[in-house]
């Protein structure tokens, strides 16, 4: 069921017209490219992640990691039921926005004058505004950086909870599912027009929300948490973050406490993780003059535009989980343990999600500071909002990409060298399991800032 209504937003979306342009670029050259040399550029990086492997392996006492892993503060009580009330009806009328002014824009045959007013420009729609600068950069940003709040907002979980449901299960491993909804609706939103054309985006959001609602009721609540993509993103990031809560009270905790903390069941899970942080290179990377100039030879030789981009977004993610698989594998050999493959990769692969978090502040963060004007601007009437303006961004916030890529990497093997505590008896043990998963940290860290470091440059063929 899934499957099929994925067919259908992509069959809807992805050869409408001509793809404009994916998501990034409404704040295409924000934050992109650095002005030093490209080798100095990786080499610090990756350089400055193999520090931090040697200088966490210095921290050998168990109970300081246990204390850090383990550590919350209470820093409020709330009354939750009307935080909770709040946040849905947030999340519901930011959905009624974005159908709005998505479907009702450039449109002039309507009686009423003011809904004619609603503009197709994506500076000045509210819907394009709300979907990829409100959601998607800033919501997912604060998801890791403060905590996750889509539990509460999303509008379909909460449409789903007011009608009856049969608490079926799918015949399918839930990771799995997840992660091909993921890959779909990546390769959508990078070959599809959504961030120009917003009629087609209400209607892909339309969609996506039948689909889901189509879930809850047929799974429960579970749907959320099990199958469907979007919520998992955001639940893998908030483990992430500084805040959560807990028996009804907002906690503070050490950020990536909620990686350490297992949770990852299947081969399934670990695909989905693997691919949240390749779905936001890949994003980064068909937007670069090297793919360009890959891609034009690609099909120079015969290869059809319409299959190069989805089967790249495969291969480079088969590549990325290999890899990921192999370092745990031959890891495992190393520390000499009597551990199998599958636990250790389980138990690892949440540390990755830092990586991810990082990439994507770096990816992001530019583009939604771009963005914030316009999109206040829009929100403020949505329906006929005025002149738009977009933030200039300096050029030396390209640089600051490279701290946000490096600290998410540096959290990364923190969180790695702490579950290597938990799992060996042995110091060095917990210290040899992480050599070559550092190794493959090293080699994530180098193609993202790579990938930062290219000037923006629109995927050709779209």
């Amino acid at each position: 069921m899934f499957c099929l209504s994925l067919a259908a937003v992509s069959t809807t979306v992805a050869f409408v017209g001509r793809a404009l342009a994916h998501s990034g670029s409404l704040g295409a050259n924000a934050g992109r490219g650095v002005a030093v040399p490209t080798w100095l550029f990786l080499a610090t990086g990756g350089g400055v992640v193999g520090v931090s492997f040697v200088l966490s392996s210095l921290a050998t006492d168990r109970e300081f990691l246990r204390y850090v892993h383990e550590y919350r503060r209470t820093v409020g009580t709330t009354r939750h039921d009307l935080l909770v009330g709040l946040g849905r009806a947030v999340g519901l009328l930011g959905l009624v926005v974005v159908l709005a002014t998505g479907f009702l824009a450039g449109r002039s045959e309507f009686p009423v004058a003011l809904l004619a007013d609603v503009p197709a420009d994506p500076l000045r729609n509210a819907a394009i505004l709300l979907v990829w600068g409100g959601w998607w950069a800033g919501l997912a940003m604060s998801s890791y950086l403060v905590g996750n709040s889509w539990p509460v907002l999303n509008p379909f979980r909460t449409i789903a909870g007011w009608l009856p449901s049969l608490d079926r299960e799918l015949p399918v491993d839930g990771g799995w599912l997840a992660t091909v909804g993921l890959l779909t609706l990546i390769w959508v939103e990078v070959v599809s027009p959504l961030a120009d054309a917003a009629q087609l985006l209400a209607t892909a959001v339309a969609l996506y929300g039948v689909v889901t609602v189509l879930g809850g009721v047929v799974v429960g609540d579970d749907y959320f948490t099990e199958y469907d993509p979007v919520a998992r993103v955001f639940d893998a990031y908030g483990r992430v973050a500084p805040l959560t809560v807990e028996d009804g009270s907002l906690k503070l905790r050490s950020p990536g406490a909620g990686l350490q903390t297992p949770w990852v069941d299947s081969t399934g899970d670990i695909a989905f993780i693997v691919a949240l942080l390749w779905g936001t290179t890949y994003d980064g990377l068909v937007a670069t003059a090297p793919w360009a100039g890959f891609a034009r030879a690609v099909v120079g030789f015969g290869v059809p535009p319409v299959l190069l981009y989805p089967l790249v977004l495969a291969v480079g993610f088969a590549g990325f989980l290999g890899v990921y698989l192999l370092s745990i594998r031959y890891g495992r050999r190393i520390a000499d343990t009597t551990l199998d493959s599958a636990a250790l990769a389980a138990r690892f692969a949440p540390s990755l999600l830092a990586i991810a978090a990082g990439y994507h502040v770096a990816h992001y963060l530019g583009y939604f500071l771009n963005l914030v004007p316009a999109l206040a601007n829009a929100l403020a009437n949505p329906l006929s909002p005025g002149q738009a303006f977009v933030l200039t961004i300096p050029g030396w916030f390209g640089l600051a990409s490279l701290t946000f890529v490096i600290a998410g990497h540096v959290l990364a093997v923190w969180v790695a060298h702490g579950v290597g505590y938990e799992l060996f008896p042995s110091r060095i043990q917990a210290v040899r399991s992480q050599y070559l998963l550092t190794l493959v940290m090293m080699f994530y860290t180098m193609t993202s800032l790579w990938i930062v470091s290219r000037p923006y440059e629109a995927p050709p063929f779209l």
